[in-house]
């Protein structure tokens, strides 16, 4: 009977237990490979576009095919570790890393390389450094899983991850985990201009660093990992640096949180692994230490706004029934608004559990956009019914005109949900930002801007040309005036309207205006948060209360509430009836 060391496993062709020959390939019992890695040496691109990455490739293939391949000469990961040093100095201090498509390609080298050499090593932790870069690695063989946390320290780098996460769900008998620190990586190119021409808008606060672990699956890691960065320069301003991974051709802060800064450090809890570092945003704002204050404002200031909504949709949908008029797009409008505030603002309180299922807070974000956007299309649906409304009273029509309330509903859902889709269509990673909104890389944001920037526009010259129609009229009226009898009624009529024209403006999409402008300012923040969550007062206000004939319905409601919950008194039916 085998004992543990006294055996050794040898692994089928294209199958590999790096080294470790005590790791098991197969499992006998059910005839399947479970804890075995198998290699595809074949499937390495081997044209590289950035000269010196083939050096890299043709020594990711050579530790590859001397796993794969037992009759090839096999390597020491100590010797396979000194190489990639050399050769990744070599492509680093030649200047050939020029543009982020190569450094992306180097960094993707790089880190599948690691993964090939690290279960290679014989010794437990692993050092090399030159004036370039800086590597560790640590490495666990045994029969067990390892347990507890492991820590990694570069010059200006410290590593703290678990070897649950270094592990993950399958464990071939052994585990690793890298952490390499470019020191002199072309800061140049991680700063560059984005391929729309705009200037850089931050700077790298420390040196870029990738870590590599034995799992595979690195986009959604069981515990976050923390760094401790060094700064290359102590920072005395008030900004603080962001945390980001690069993610394809441009840094992201998705994954990735500062956990505190000061002049020198700052601490970073990521999710996902990947090449990390520090920026700072050039002119960004200053971070404001009262953003809890903030957040119960604007939690209060949405969660009125959205009381109010309840209302308004209540009254127009019991409004219409009791006349024959139709609030189709007012009903929509509420409805869209008051489920878009409402999931934005569960959203918000519950951040911190959405945010690691990067899946939820995606679809989070895609049906934010639909919503906001339908909020927008029956805002521009509601000022064309103005704009008809006012040009058939300015005509005295008596026979109402409008537009068809199926066809209304298609507008206002249909055309959204095509933005949403093509939108997805085309950037599918475009939803899920650290707020689960857009992102804003590749200005996927434009793909809600855009819309609500024309619809605003579109609103104002609906609105400039109301206002034209209404004072041509009421100057019309006037002068006829003197004429008939006709003399207060009309004026007051369109001197209402024209009123009710501009506070509409403020609810059809006015009170966006802000966000565009707010900068720095808390003063403007503040403002564009108050007029946008207050959308639902301002409906109230215009259309229910100021309106006569909703004010009737609520008499109306009070008065049957009121005769409901009145209790009923032993009075003779000659004498009650007697006082009426």
């Amino acid at each position: 009977m085998n004992s543990p060391g006294s055996y050794s496993c040898k692994c089928d062709p294209g199958y590999t237990n790096y080294g470790n020959n005590q790791s098991k390939c197969t499992d006998k019992r059910s005839g399947r490979r479970l804890w075995s890695t198998k290699l595809k040496c074949d499937k390495v691109n081997t044209t590289p576009t950035t000269a010196g990455v083939g050096k890299l490739l043709s020594l990711f293939v050579s530790s590859c095919e001397s796993l794969r391949n037992h009759t090839a000469p096999q390597l020491s990961g100590e010797s396979l570790l000194q190489d990639l040093m050399k050769i990744s100095d070599e492509v680093v201090s030649s200047g050939n890393i020029s543009d982020r498509s190569k450094l992306s390609e180097f960094l993707g080298v790089m880190e599948n390389t690691l993964r090939l050499i690290g279960p290679q090593l014989n010794e437990s932790v692993t050092r090399v450094e030159n004036n370039i870069s800086e590597i560790w690695l640590a490495v666990k063989k045994d029969v067990t899983p390892p347990a507890g946390r492991v820590t990694l320290n570069t010059s200006d780098i410290h590593l703290n991850i678990s070897w649950k996460t270094v592990v993950g769900e399958q464990y071939p008998g052994f585990a690793y985990v890298g952490l390499v620190s470019y020191k002199t990586l072309n800061t140049s190119v991680l700063e560059e201009t984005n391929a729309g021409g705009r200037a850089s808008d931050y700077n790298l606060k420390s040196p870029v660093v990738t870590v590599c672990v034995s799992n595979k699956n690195t986009e959604r890691l069981p515990e976050p990992v923390t760094l401790t960065f060094k700064h290359q320069q102590e920072d005395i301003s008030e900004s603080k640096p962001s945390c980001v991974s690069w993610s394809n051709t441009t840094w992201t802060k998705d994954g990735c949180d500062l956990l505190q800064s000061n002049i020198s450090h700052s601490v970073c809890s990521c999710v996902r692994l990947s090449s990390f570092a520090l920026i700072m945003q050039i002119g960004q704002c200053p971070d404001d230490e009262n953003n809890t204050v903030m957040m119960v404002i604007g939690i209060l200031a949405v969660s009125v706004g959205m009381v109010f909504l309840t209302l308004s949709l209540v009254t127009f949908v019991n409004y219409q029934r009791n006349t024959r008029l139709t609030n189709t797009a007012l009903i929509n409008l509420c409805l869209t608004l008051l489920l878009a505030h409402l999931l934005f603002l569960l959203t918000q309180i519950f951040l911190r559990y959405i945010k690691p299922l990067q899946v939820l807070c995606a679809v989070l974000a895609g049906v934010l956009h639909f919503l906001f956007l339908s909020a927008f299309v029956w805002m521009f649906i509601e000022a064309v019914l103005l704009f008809i409304h006012v040009k058939n009273l300015t005509k005295l029509r008596s026979k109402k005109e409008g537009l068809n309330w199926k066809y209304l509903v298609l507008v206002g859902y249909i055309i959204p949900l095509v933005v949403v889709g093509v939108s997805a269509g085309l950037v599918p990673d475009g939803y899920g930002s650290e707020q689960c909104w857009l992102k804003k890389n590749k200005d996927f944001l434009w793909s809600f801007l855009g819309p609500v920037c024309f619809i605003l526009i579109a609103n104002t010259l609906l609105f400039l040309s109301i206002l034209i129609i209404m004072t041509s009229t009421l100057k019309k009226v006037t002068s006829e005036s003197l004429k008939t009898k006709r003399t207060e009624r009309d004026q007051q009529l369109f001197k209402s309207v024209v009123l009710k024209t501009m506070i509409q403006f403020i609810i059809l999409g006015c009170s966006w205006v802000p966000g565009f402008f707010t900068g720095c300012s808390k003063v403007l923040e503040i403002i564009f948060l108050l007029l946008n969550s207050q959308q639902g007062t301002f409906i109230f206000l215009i259309h229910c209360v100021f309106n006569q004939e909703v004010r009737l319905l609520y008499v109306k409601w009070w008065r049957t509430l009121c005769a409901t919950y009145t209790p009923k008194t032993e009075e003779d039916p000659d004498t009650t009836t007697s006082k009426f």
